[in-house]
């Protein structure tokens, strides 16, 4: 039934939530890809006019060597496992719009992400990337509540 899966990460242990949910549907079936993407967010005007534009750049080329390093780790541990993987980083956007873009132009069947369990209150100040997605993606979500999380 999914074929493309996409699960999108932040570095987080709460986000890697979603790994378990994906290995108990990978688990048995034919799943042609799975998708892992990170969003780098890019450095804000001031803070490049403070820091300098050079500096932002040096330090933004760091932040997407990381986002690589890590999604590959998480890659090399799912294909271990027999799961086919690939990685995207996204640069420079809203997280949840990369999402959603790269979910309709890699044409998945299936988001997995975690929710990263804020109060009520701090999502209605912040947002939530889970929130956006799935009140904008025409495409199947699966959301996973952190572990531990109170109900």
């Amino acid at each position: 039934m999914y074929k493309k899966i996409l699960v999108p990460l932040d570095g987080s242990k709460l986000a890697e939530n979603a790994l378990g949910h994906l290995r108990a549907i990978a688990r048995g079936r034919s799943i042609d890809t799975v998708l892992l993407i990170r969003v780098v967010k890019p450095i804000i005007v001031d803070v490049k006019d403070y820091i300098g534009a050079e500096s932002a750049r040096k330090t933004e080329d760091k932040l997407e060597a990381d986002a690589r390093e890590y999604l590959n780790k998480m890659a090399a541990d799912l294909r271990k496992e027999g799961i086919p993987v690939e990685t995207e980083i996204a640069v420079h956007g809203e997280p949840a719009t990369k999402i959603l873009e790269t979910a309709k132009e890699k044409n998945v069947d299936l988001i997995i992400m975690s929710t990263h369990g804020k109060s009520a209150l701090l999502h209605w100040v912040f947002g939530s990337v889970a929130h956006k997605v799935l009140v904008n993606s025409s495409i199947p979500l699966l959301l996973v509540m952190p572990e531990g999380r109170k109900k």
